[in-house]
């Protein structure tokens, strides 16, 4: 763990333009008590959506710090828990992308499915910020009470 208090988690998505900064941001404000977030993508963008930027403002997060950056082996082994929002499995890609066996990432691998908003009406992305506010607000509660990442 990062420390005696705090719970790595990576979250990943396929740009890390949208959901999993969305993710990210919500995680340091939200569960900063208990999770120690990042976000990565199997193929980022190279920068925030900007209507990801401008629902996370409005809600009244920071977007200071995030940035769309690339999936790494460090990265994964690093992280106490990988939290995939990708929609596509992590196991062959992570042979492909960091050269990382199944046994590496499924003790730590939880999945949600999460609709990307890439390029979606403004009112699409309030939603699926909506949505990960719950779902990492439940992670923080299951991770507060020493509960280990659902593998499904």
């Amino acid at each position: 763990m990062a420390s005696a208090d705090k719970i790595r988690v990576l979250f990943v998505c396929v740009g890390n333009a949208c959901r999993s900064p969305m993710a990210e941001a919500v995680a340091r404000q939200l569960a900063s008590d208990i999770i120690a977030p990042s976000s990565a993508g199997l193929y980022p963008l190279g920068r925030l959506a900007p209507a990801t930027e401008e629902t996370l403002l409005a809600n009244g997060y920071s977007v200071d710090g995030l940035a769309s950056k690339p999936l790494s082996r460090t990265a994964i082994e690093n992280a106490d828990v990988v939290v995939n929002i990708s929609g596509q499995s992590l196991d062959a890609l992570l042979l492909d992308f960091c050269g990382l066996d199944d046994s590496v990432l499924q003790p730590k691998l939880e999945t949600w499915n999460v609709e990307d908003p890439y390029g979606a009406h403004p009112a699409t992305y309030q939603r699926i910020l909506e949505e990960l506010e719950s779902r990492v607000l439940l992670l923080a509660g299951r991770l507060r009470a020493g509960e280990p990442a659902l593998n499904s």
